[in-house]
């Protein structure tokens, strides 16, 4: 077996998965404002930014090759409510930066967040009432809220909120209101997991959620689940699914692509970005390589791409 690693060059030609550009979503984070970049702790290297700045991160992924951004907002305060409702506003954050971003740079695509807990004044993905989240009201307000982000220019809707029925339901709404092309991600198999603290904080839900997800998110123990979420989704017109966490959950990846053949997409979360900075930083590792084997194993394990805030650097390191 080791007449293949012997060198380089063969190490290279026995290769048997490559990470290239084409593989990467560019998840950033979008603030009010003129001008700003607001470091976010957790996450070493990533930043909020305003409309203004999104557009330049967008032209530097379009000069990169990188082929889509993921747009989250950090919702004011003042402007979270019970019912989510700055998420049905035309010119709410999202949508000013999905338009300023066609504009200037028409040919890149653009991915959006669909769920409420960026705009809800107890952090949660859907409606609350009497402290249960109710499904089917959260999923008629989901299709509004894709259809105002359709309308301001999201190429893919990725429902992220985990209600039941969903997926149908906004490919319906959708194709009745002339957005035919808008492509869905399903976010298939989401995870009530730990990996999401330094995202919370970049969205501003940390300090807004009372209680915890589990109620909607999927249960860690659960494979099997996964499979049943995913025939589900297919079945409702999603595009594309997706695997939320990504390295703790490598076997759920290889199970859809394996059994769905779908395009199958993995989110290395804030958490996994933020421990191999951390340790990185601290001479525990080595960061650079650490990045580029968890990349990796997204591909092995059978995933078409990955929503990774690595994005940007592994991008320039594939340009040289």
């Amino acid at each position: 077996m080791r007449r293949n690693r012997k060198s380089d060059w063969s190490r290279r030609l026995v290769q048997e998965n490559a990470l290239t550009v084409n593989d990467l979503i560019w998840p950033i984070f979008v603030v009010d404002g003129d001008n700003v970049r607001q470091s976010v702790t957790s996450m070493p290297g990533v930043e909020r930014l305003s409309v203004d700045n999104a557009v330049r991160a967008a032209e530097r992924a379009a000069k990169l090759g990188i082929p889509v951004l993921a747009l989250f907002p950090y919702t004011d305060p003042d402007l979270r409510d019970d019912t989510g409702s700055e998420a049905l506003n035309e010119n709410n954050l999202t949508c000013r930066a999905l338009r300023a971003i066609k504009k200037e740079v028409p040919e890149i695509g653009l991915m959006t967040d669909i769920a409420l807990d960026p705009y809800t004044s107890h952090g949660h993905d859907g409606l609350l009432q009497d402290g249960v989240i109710v499904n089917d009201a959260t999923v008629q307000q989901l299709c509004e809220q894709a259809l105002v982000q359709a309308d301001a220019g999201s190429d893919i809707i990725g429902p992220s909120d985990m209600m039941d029925g969903r997926i149908g339901a906004i490919r319906e709404s959708l194709d009745a209101n002339h957005y035919q092309d808008v492509q869905i991600m399903a976010y298939t198999a989401k995870y009530a997991s730990a990996f999401y603290g330094p995202f919370r904080e970049a969205v501003g839900a940390n300090a807004t959620l009372k209680g915890d997800k589990k109620t909607y998110q999927m249960d860690p123990s659960n494979g099997s689940e996964a499979m049943m979420e995913a025939e589900l989704d297919i079945q409702e017109g999603a595009d594309m699914i997706m695997v939320k966490p990504g390295m703790p959950y490598l076997d759920i990846v290889h199970r859809l692509k394996s059994a769905f053949s779908l395009p199958t997409f993995a989110y290395q979360v804030s958490g996994e970005y933020a421990m191999i900075c951390a340790a990185g930083q601290n001479g525990w590792l080595d960061q650079d390589r650490a990045m580029w084997e968890s990349l990796l194993a997204f591909k092995r394990a059978g995933a078409d791409g990955i929503l990774t805030y690595f994005a940007p650097q592994v991008a320039e390191a594939l340009a040289k």
